[in-house]
């Protein structure tokens, strides 16, 4: 190949990357101008111009014989999100199909990422999550003030009007606005909980990282809810009005359906307390399926069309568990097994060589042989890019779960051959930023090793490719005791490596604090289990195949727009020439019973339709591999399945490891003088453990002095 043939090509790879960056920068501009005018929609809500002209406007303008009223709510509320959704997924499309998002750019320095609040009930807060926070609180505080001082206005003539007393119209008003109010924080509770969602990868966030603003939302959602109902109730008491509590309107608001929702709610809240959820995380796992109950139930006491205000989030999760659903229903191939003496099992499922995911991304995990309906989150441990073909994960035996699956592999008379697994996933950021720093700390504690290792792997990847720079490495690991050292053997995956671990500089620094000094102990050593393959077993995949983010777009866009169609259809055909657009004769609650199963069927016909096609093209993608690789030779043989760790060292080329691996015993890592004494203009500071360790980390990352450490917290899953 001649020079101009290689100079046409990488002037044409330049023109595409720059028309994509083009393309790219657009759709961030249009989705920053959406959501402008989204804000300025909830701004402008409890007021008085947008109750008494703009609303009135829109929905003359929009109040046609094939939507009504509903009209308006969906073009206001739902059609924004949706639209942002889809393009979202454009957008993270274009991101994986330019150059490496893990690249040589480097990190940006930002104040408004280093933590503010390290300690308190909301845990570590960055400059940026308290400033969304003080934004989100001031629309609370502004729509309730907003909201009363419309209502009070005018609140002596409604009481004289209606023969009671000031304090009751206020409190009958305030228990109005506090519906409303209620309504804003439940129109964003569930978008942390979609794990594929396009819109928090776009912002940088994952569900995993974002679960605590689900959290905090919830008991925002909950409080004022709780407080709505409790005003309603005395209200109805004073006025000797109880009998309102039984009525269910056939027009306007039905009160029986709102307390069906508040009471499942209430159930929800009262078991997703820490000292519950940790305690009895099955009680938590399974009352919080009462989502349905009370969405359904909270639909019927508002009526659709003012349910649209939440419909946009609750719509995107809809179609993330359904997703979740269909890939749960797979048989996943176990390859093998590693158990560590210190009750550690690192499982490698086979899966397909074009699923790629990022360092720190985390799976659900369900053992029929265990529980059929338990599913429990665990961090992948493997790299991509180091290995093509398998994905692994760690499990410590903390839980009964986990013991009850250690104890399976421990036993060395445990008959199978083969394990029944069920994945969903995997999941996590769409780039990981921590690559792009000159130097890496990363501090563990305990189980908190896990999701490190998959940063390791990949940058001893990455470290082989003379085309990219690898930042410095500096690993500190504490123990309780000297046998949970051998995590560390979890560095390297199972079937080894032929990639020169000396290209990756890497120092180790373990600390064993219960135990003064080396312990001899008469455990079992590290075992390998290799399981036989099962033609029915089907490899890890992404669950809409390799272009996932244009398949979420289609499912969103096309979903949405059968939903439509299926809406006019019904209102225009069946609804109308009963109502004619009144909403005083056709039962609201018929109404929204019908839309949400329109809903319910044009999500489930649109995503698995997408999903069994990407089925179909991944069965065909392995059937090529299969007919072109040579199958190994397996031996079924029970005994020949287990190999004991020793006999790997060399292959495996440990002992690199155990010469940058230094162990401290009787001792705590002094963090604050490790990661002072840290040079370098980036230095990215990522913690892995107990809240104490990352509140410690957080504390020495947000001093002034610090301003060339950039910290990175994250919780890992066993």
């Amino acid at each position: 190949m001649n020079s101009s043939t290689v100079g046409g090509k990488e002037k044409k790879t330049t023109s595409s990357y720059g028309m994509k960056t083009i393309i790219g920068s657009t759709m961030i501009l249009l989705l920053m101008v959406v959501f402008v005018g989204y804000t300025m929609i909830w701004i402008m809500m409890p007021t008085n111009t947008y109750y008494l002209h703009w609303l009135p406007d829109i929905n003359a303008k929009t109040d046609s014989t094939y939507f009504g009223q509903q009209g308006a709510g969906i073009l206001i509320y739902t059609f924004p999100i949706l639209f942002t959704a889809t393009l979202g997924c454009l957008l993270l499309h274009i991101r994986n199909r330019t150059a490496d998002n893990n690249n040589q750019s480097g990190v940006k320095k930002s104040s408004w990422k280093r933590p503010v609040l390290v300690k308190g009930p909301l845990g570590i807060v960055s400059w940026i999550e308290l400033s969304f926070l003080a934004m989100f609180i001031a629309l609370l505080v502004w729509s309730i003030s907003s909201y009363l001082h419309g209502m009070f206005a005018t609140i002596t003539l409604q009481a004289a009007a209606k023969r009671e007393h000031v304090w009751e119209a206020k409190l009958e008003s305030t228990a109005l606005m506090l519906g409303l109010v209620g309504n804003i924080c439940l129109a964003f509770l569930f978008f942390p909980v979609a794990r594929g969602s396009s819109i928090l990868q776009v912002v940088g966030l994952t569900s995993e990282a974002s679960i605590k603003y689900h959290i905090w939302l919830g008991h925002l959602v909950m409080i004022i809810f709780t407080a709505h109902g409790l005003c309603y109730i005395i209200f109805w008491a004073s006025t000797s009005q109880i009998s309102q509590m039984l009525k269910w309107e056939k027009i306007g608001i039905a009160n029986v359906a709102g307390e069906v929702a508040l009471l499942a709610g209430l159930a929800m809240w009262a078991t997703s307390f820490p000292l519950i959820r940790r305690k009895i995380f099955e009680l938590f796992f399974y009352t919080h399926h009462l989502y349905i109950v009370f969405i359904v139930f909270f639909v019927f006491h508002v009526g659709f069309s003012y349910a649209c205000i939440m419909l946009p989030g609750f719509y995107l999760f809809m179609i993330d568990r359904l997703l979740r659903f269909l890939q749960s229903q797979q048989k996943i191939g176990l390859v093998s097994a590693r158990v560590l003496p210190c009750e550690v099992v690192e499982l490698s499922f086979s899966k397909i060589p074009g699923l790629s995911y990022s360092p720190t991304s985390m799976m659900f995990l369900n053992v029929p042989g265990i529980s059929k309906l338990q599913w429990h989150p665990f961090t992948i441990t493997s790299s991509s890019t180091m290995d093509p073909d398998n994905l692994s994960a760690v499990i410590k035996s903390e839980g009964s779960w986990s013991h009850n699956l250690y104890e399976k592999f421990s036993s060395s008379t445990w008959p199978m051959d083969r394990l029944e697994v069920s994945v969903e996933g995997p999941y996590g950021p769409a780039s990981n930023k921590l690559l792009r720093h000159d130097t890496l700390v990363m501090v563990s504690g305990g189980s908190g090793l896990t999701p490190l290792i998959s940063i390791i792997r990949e940058l001893l990847s990455q470290a082989n490719d003379s085309e990219k720079k690898t930042p410095q490495v500096l690993l500190i690991t504490a123990f309780k005791k000297s046998l949970d050292l051998t995590m560390l053997d979890l560095i390297l995956p199972a079937s080894g490596t032929n990639l020169d671990i000396s290209c990756l500089q890497l120092q180790i620094e373990a600390y064993v604090t219960r135990e003064n000094q080396p312990v001899t102990h008469n455990h079992k050593a590290l075992q390998t289990i290799w399981f036989n393959p099962d033609p029915l077993d089907s490899p890890v995949s992404a669950v809409l195949g390799r272009n996932s983010w244009i398949w979420l777009g289609v499912i969103i866009a096309t979903s949405f727009v059968i939903f439509l169609v299926l809406m006019g259809i019904l209102t225009r055909y069946y609804i109308y020439p009963i109502d004619h657009n009144s909403n005083m004769i056709y039962s609201a609650s018929y109404r929204s019973a019908l839309n949400m199963l329109l809903l319910c069927v044009s999500i489930a016909t649109t995503a698995t339709a997408v999903f069994l096609w990407n089925k179909k093209q991944n069965l065909k993608e392995m059937g090529q591999i299969q007919a072109i690789d040579t199958p190994p030779q397996i031996t079924t043989s029970p005994s020949a399945r287990f190999y004991n760790a020793d006999q790997e060292l060399e292959s495996l080329s440990h002992q690199s490891f155990v010469q940058s691996t230094k162990v401290h015993y009787g001792t705590r890592p002094d963090l604050q003088r490790i990661l002072s004494g840290c040079e370098g203009s980036s230095v990215g500071v990522l913690v892995s453990g107990p809240s104490k360790m990352r509140q410690e980390v957080a504390a020495i990352c947000s001093l002034p002095l610090a301003h060339n450490l950039h910290y990175h917290s994250m919780s890992f899953s066993w």
